[in-house]
């Protein structure tokens, strides 16, 4: 790739992100609706196992069932 195309690519990118950014309006989350309830925060250990103990914990276990599941088909016959 030569000069001229990198910059060109680089340019519509870092034109994009610009834009995206501008059009998302952040501003609006901060105001609540109607009914709006959040309940308590979680604390630092319920986050942890929430959002990396669990998706691993279930990540070994759906392995370990494809692995058992595939250990207990008998193969080809070789020959």
């Amino acid at each position: 790739m030569d000069k001229k195309n990198a910059l060109r690519t680089g340019a519509v990118a870092a034109g994009t992100t610009l834009m995206m950014l501008l059009m998302s309006s952040p501003a609006l989350a901060l105001t609540r609706d109607d009914g709006d309830d959040p309940g308590p925060g979680l604390n630092v250990m319920e986050t942890l196992g929430l959002y990396v103990v669990a998706p691993i914990v279930l990540f070994l276990v759906i392995a370990g069932l494809v692995m058992v599941g595939d250990k207990s088909r008998k193969g080809p016959k070789q020959g």
